[in-house]
């Protein structure tokens, strides 16, 4: 599955939140998407979810436009908390499973287990961690091409961001799905990345193969960002 964005801009009124944008995402690669809050990082994933369509350009999925038809092959955690209060842990996990045929009920249960989830606790009983804990589980319980993270880490603390990214690693099906995480935060992820967009103000203003950064470059993919993005001095 190789999704790529050309030329795309996207616009809600006035405000433009991508600019004649260009990506390619590859099969068997995680990718970081970086930048601030509100640069246009929540708009790309949504596109590629097929849930808001561009203004201009295209966005493609193995040269096929994206629709909202396409989302049985992405699986989308997004950054909002989008849960039925009354249900259990287990509720929610049936529920998924109603709605998606993809959905892998085993793979699910041990993803509970495997965040220390009690599966018959109601969702508005659960601590912020863990409600962003259930958030994964039901993003990686579906068996899907492409998985998309909208920044997966926001206020969560040290040791459930440890755990999310465990569960990554260990339930990520390597070689076969396209990952995408967009975040501003990086420490966290950066051991897992393959390559890195960096966008900012609804444009991409770089792109990186991460060992590539660190071998020929002898910088970490924060380092990068933090070169990439400062300011220019202006001549006096």
């Amino acid at each position: 599955m190789v999704v790529k964005f050309v030329g795309v801009t996207k616009k809600y009124g006035n405000e433009i939140a991508l600019k004649n944008t260009s990506f390619q995402f590859e099969k068997g690669k995680i990718y970081g998407l970086l930048g601030p809050n509100g640069s246009g990082k929540s708009t790309t994933l949504k596109m590629i979810a097929g849930l808001v369509l561009p203004n201009k350009g295209s966005v493609t999925m193995n040269d096929k436009p994206v629709t909202r038809k396409f989302a049985s092959a992405v699986s989308y955690l997004t950054e909002l908390d989008m849960f039925y209060e009354a249900f259990t842990v287990d509720g929610m996990i049936r529920f998924y499973a109603s709605q998606f045929s993809d959905f892998d009920v085993e793979r699910s249960l041990e993803l509970v287990d495997f965040m220390e989830l009690d599966s018959g606790k109601k969702i508005k009983h659960l601590s912020k961690g863990n409600r962003g804990r259930l958030k994964l589980v039901l993003a990686l319980s579906r068996k899907t091409e492409v998985l998309l993270l909208d920044e997966p880490f926001s206020g969560l603390d040290p040791m459930v961001r440890d755990s999310i990214v465990k569960g990554l690693l260990s339930y990520i099906d390597f070689g076969n799905q396209t990952v995408i995480i967009a975040t501003h935060e990086i420490d966290e992820i950066e051991a897992i990345l393959d390559e890195a967009y960096i966008i900012h103000d609804g444009e991409v203003k770089g792109h990186c193969h991460v060992e590539e950064l660190r071998e020929t470059e002898g910088l970490s993919v924060l380092q990068w960002l933090k070169e990439t993005t400062k300011p220019e001095r202006k001549m006096k």
